[in-house]
């Protein structure tokens, strides 16, 4: 861009004070024109000179060409980055469920607009995922983009595991640091890290698939008895998303807890961070670790795609518009550790191999294989009964 940069910032919480924040101590070249919050009695940190509530000062001011967008709430996210395009202001956002949800219409809204929808903030806070996916990774063969995607849920099971502390204290901790919303079940449901999952998809594959079409399970059903399987194999939980290459045409993408080994390069990836491996046939595994919650990290990678509209940047979805995007699918199998008290429990699920059964005094398992498939069509019954399960991280030939 030619011109100064002029910021319309929409919301003021963690990471928006955060940016604004980074843009005073590095003195970064731009204008914050207008901050819009909906809270009218809230104490701010800063002057109230700088706020309104009326999102249409920022929408529709002329003088705003880029809106930073920092908002909780999907839907009105969408309406304020799908304005602002119309309006021809180049945005910025950190709103995951809102891209992942919508990136087939944004992608159209960018080429129509001739502006930029930057979002490196909604994958993994401060890595730069999305951008070495983008330009560097642009000409590789990916073979799989995988990791800890979610601070919250890491952070979570840190505490628990490491630190001997019980579910419900580690979780009001992440919450009192601003890891974890109010409303945890984005996070420690595997919904977030899901929805960036399905976002780092587009990028590395060219496949833009539905977050609603994606398996993806949390680790609000933990017990003290998976904690001490894991353990006493050497094994440590990790919230895990996973988007793999299956065969020359297709590729499955999914979210769930893992048993990850010592050795492995996320095993020592704690609290708040996110690591991500990429595993390409040239350059080989190449892993990504930094924070990935909290305002300073997530700040820091809005200013990053803030900074880089200086240069007329824009996502160029170079896979999918190269025609060659893979096709989703579910028709994939994977072993896991299913705990479970009711026998009626496991008779819901159809195992297509068991290699391990135990039946104990307070709880059972198995280790079996069973298809990506079935988990996706009864993820109502693995949410609300209790059961736990764990990717063991084992190779099944999917023939």
């Amino acid at each position: 861009m030619n011109t100064t940069l002029k910021i319309g910032l929409f919301g003021f919480g963690c990471v928006g004070q955060g940016l604004y924040d980074i843009i005073e101590k590095t003195h970064f070249k731009a204008e914050l024109v207008k901050i819009c919050v909906k809270n009218k009695s809230k104490e701010r940190s800063i002057p109230m000179k700088y706020f309104t509530f009326d999102k249409e000062e920022l929408l529709q001011d002329e003088e705003i060409n880029v809106i930073v967008e920092l908002i909780d709430n999907a839907k009105e996210a969408y309406e304020i980055v799908k304005t602002a395009l119309l309006n021809g202001k180049h945005v910025v956002t950190a709103n995951k469920k809102m891209v992942a949800e919508n990136l087939a219409e944004f992608i159209e809204l960018q080429q129509e607009s001739g502006k930029s929808l930057l979002y490196e903030a909604s994958a993994c806070g401060s890595i730069p995922i999305i951008r070495n996916l983008a330009e560097y990774y642009d000409n590789e063969m990916l073979h799989a983009v995988s990791g800890i995607f979610n601070g919250s849920s890491n952070y979570i099971l840190t505490k628990v595991i490491q630190e001997k502390m019980t579910y419900e204290d580690a979780l009001k901790q992440a919450q009192g640091l601003g890891f974890a919303e109010t409303d945890p079940t984005l996070d420690v449901g595997g919904f977030d890290p899901k929805y960036k999952l399905c976002i780092i998809a587009a990028h590395a594959y060219g496949a833009v698939i539905p977050p609603e079409d994606v398996f993806n399970y949390g680790i609000q059903n933990l017990s003290e008895h998976d904690i001490e399987f894991a353990t006493e194999k050497g094994y440590k939980l990790k919230l895990l998303a996973n988007v793999a290459k299956i065969d020359a045409q297709s590729i499955t993408l999914f979210v769930m807890p893992y048993f990850v080994p010592e050795g492995h390069y996320l095993y020592h990836v704690e609290n708040e961070y996110n690591g991500v491996i990429v595993e390409a046939a040239f350059s080989d595994k190449q892993v990504f670790v930094g924070k990935g919650a909290g305002g300073h990290p997530t700040g820091s990678a809005v200013l990053s795609d803030i900074s880089a509209l200086r240069y007329d940047y824009k996502y160029e979805y170079r896979k999918a518009a190269s025609g060659e995007s893979l096709q989703y699918t579910k028709d994939v199998k994977i072993e896991i550790y299913f705990r479970y008290y009711e026998a009626e429990d496991l008779a819901k699920f159809e195992f297509e191999d068991i290699s391990i059964q135990y039946s104990g005094k307070n709880y059972n398992y198995v280790i079996g294989v069973i298809s990506l498939a079935q988990l996706f069509e009864k993820r109502e019954i693995l949410n609300n009964r209790p059961i736990f399960i764990v990717n063991t991280g084992r190779k099944i030939e999917n023939n």
